[in-house]
């Protein structure tokens, strides 16, 4: 004889609200480094890695990295402009698995020094990054634009979200 299925388990993603698009753009627009996941061209395998990252000059929640064509991420995104980006770092005190954080899916974008925005996305990243003056001119470094397409925000101990890109401008 055959079992009915037990009690299935509460839903823990809480409806998005206010308070969650808040903290989702607040942890956009304060990042400063994240890791991303990217496919590796060679093996499909998922690789994980750190990168800086910075606001764009224009409004809303751009998301920038300056990367070198020589890395192993920028491979991969060149291949497959799918990722992964892991937002947020646990603070001083505590488990870190209870401060927030954000895991986006974004789809890169290559901005090359002939884009037109490249001079005003160059000079809000050296604001932000001023030691990055010392490899910014070299000519194997540009930016890669990441545009945010879903997002599952983990707010603190029971407080999960899952985001759309309009939730996060």
């Amino acid at each position: 004889m055959s079992q009915a299925p037990g009690p299935s388990p509460a839903n823990p993603i809480r409806p998005t609200d206010e308070e969650a698009r808040t903290l989702a753009r607040e942890l956009i627009a304060g990042a400063r480094f994240g890791a991303i996941g990217t496919l590796d061209p060679a093996t499909g395998h998922p690789v994980v890695t750190r990168i800086a990252l910075g606001p764009g000059p224009g409004p809303g929640n751009e998301i920038l990295t300056l990367v070198s064509g020589l890395s192993a991420h920028t491979k991969a995104l060149r291949a497959d402009p799918r990722a992964g980006l892991l937002l947020g770092e646990p603070g001083p005190k505590g488990d870190p698995l209870t401060h927030p954080r954000l895991s986006l899916q974004v789809e890169a974008r290559p901005i090359h020094r002939d884009d037109p925005r490249f001079a005003a996305m160059r000079a809000r990243w050296l604001a932000d990054h001023p030691k990055s003056k010392l490899y910014i001119n070299l000519p194997d470094f540009f930016f890669f634009e990441l545009h945010p397409l879903a997002a599952a925000l983990n707010g603190g101990f029971g407080r999960a979200y899952n985001l759309t890109t309009s939730d996060l401008v």
